[in-house]
């Protein structure tokens, strides 16, 4: 009975970290193709997939060209997270500007802050896809801030660390921001060819034409 209850209340606080994370899919390490991805030797493929990165309060940067999974890898990442038990915030970049803009303006902001403090992983998604103004780049970096040696942050980006600063429209905010995610952080490398073209029926006619 005791058993029952104590399996009912675990399974109940995973779905309920599932749902708070947000996540537009569901994806998970099952078949995942690791043969493009280059992942430091200091971390190994293991602390990714088990979260021990997170107990650590590392962060991961993936970083690579469009489609090569890196999306995939950091929503896997933080679905084993909620089965960990370890709360979880999943969000694109140009998403969690726009609420923290509207927020700000609402007078609002703390409570975007707080869903960031509660987490153990924040998943910021697609930094560099889409162009921040320089008060998106002050709010952005507040939330890197907030996460810097207290929880864990998986950022995925198609951009060099160089060029972050033509992004943020601020090079000494894009400066801080990287020197707060690298400090505790790895680098995770894509270099394959994009999933979605392999996957998608269009290649199989492209190739047999």
């Amino acid at each position: 009975m005791f058993d029952d209850e104590l399996a009912w209340r675990e399974r109940s606080k995973r779905e309920r970290l599932l749902k708070r994370a947000h996540f537009p899919v569901p994806k998970g390490f099952t078949d995942y193709d690791w043969s493009h991805v280059r992942v430091p030797d200091e971390l190994g493929k293991e602390a990714i997939e088990d979260c021990l990165f997170i107990g650590e309060r590392q962060n991961l940067v993936l970083y690579g060209g469009v489609g090569n999974g890196k999306t995939h890898m950091a929503i896997a990442c933080g679905m084993a997270a909620c089965e960990h038990g370890l709360a979880t915030m999943f969000t694109t970049v140009s998403d969690l500007v726009m609420r923290m803009c509207a927020a700000e303006d609402a007078g609002t902001l703390e409570r975007v802050f707080h869903e960031v403090e509660r987490a153990d992983l924040v998943i910021l998604d697609e930094l560099g896809y889409l162009p921040i103004d320089r008060r998106g780049a002050r709010l952005l970096f507040q939330v890197v801030s907030k996460c810097y040696e207290r929880r864990s942050l998986i950022i995925t980006t198609n951009l060099e660390f160089s060029r972050w600063g033509s992004i943020l429209t601020d090079d000494q905010m894009a400066a801080a921001m990287i020197d707060r995610i690298i400090h505790h952080g790895h680098l995770v490398v894509f270099d394959g060819p994009t999933k979605r073209m392999e996957n998608s029926p269009m290649a199989h006619r492209v190739s047999s034409s």
